[in-house]
């Protein structure tokens, strides 16, 4: 669904994820350089060379491995344990993985994320999407707001911006960059 700042984690940032044909919630707390990788994938920008979670992909293609789904399997003193389902053809094989990386994982193989329907319970926002979010022990989540602007900017402008932020690997400005293009496309 998304990702916004954490306010009681210095530097963390909360994962939000939405069940398919539901309305039932999830935030999972990550760090900085793990939603970096997931915008990445989401926002589908290109970094000037691979990231982890790509060379992962890439070492597992080379080996005739795919990952076939996440499952999100446990839910222990506020983290959430997470397996990798990968398979060669012939074996099916479980691998365990820190949550963040299980997302970024599945985003660049396109394949399912399952939680624990008693996970879901029990970790679900409560609150509706336009309330404030908070966790399941109450942190209180805001939502990601750029703080440069960009619509003072000439659409050649923000290309170019965007472009440097790439190669400089500074995702977020150029997600933000990139939110602007856009808008201005939907107004033409």
């Amino acid at each position: 669904m998304g990702m916004s700042y954490s306010q009681t984690q210095s530097g963390a940032y909360a994962l939000l994820l939405i069940e398919e044909n539901g309305s039932r919630r999830i935030p999972i707390i990550i760090g900085g350089f793990e939603a970096q990788a997931i915008v990445i994938k989401l926002e589908n920008l290109e970094p000037p060379r691979p990231l982890t979670h790509d060379l992962f992909k890439k070492f597992a293609e080379q080996f005739n491995i795919t990952v076939t789904e996440v499952m999100i399997h446990k839910l222990e003193d506020g983290v959430f344990f997470s397996r990798l389902v990968c398979n060669d053809g012939k074996n099916e094989y479980s691998i365990d993985s820190r949550t963040s990386d299980a997302v970024a994982i599945a985003l660049r193989f396109g394949c399912p994320i399952y939680i624990d329907d008693e996970i879901m319970e029990k970790a679900q926002l409560t609150n509706s999407p336009a309330e404030a979010e908070s966790g399941p022990e109450g942190e209180q989540e805001s939502t990601y707001q750029p703080a440069g602007r960009f619509d003072t900017y000439s659409d050649d402008e923000l290309f170019k911006m965007i472009d440097e932020a790439v190669k400089t690997e500074d995702y977020e400005r150029a997600a933000s960059i990139r939110d602007e293009i856009e808008k201005r496309k939907k107004k033409k």
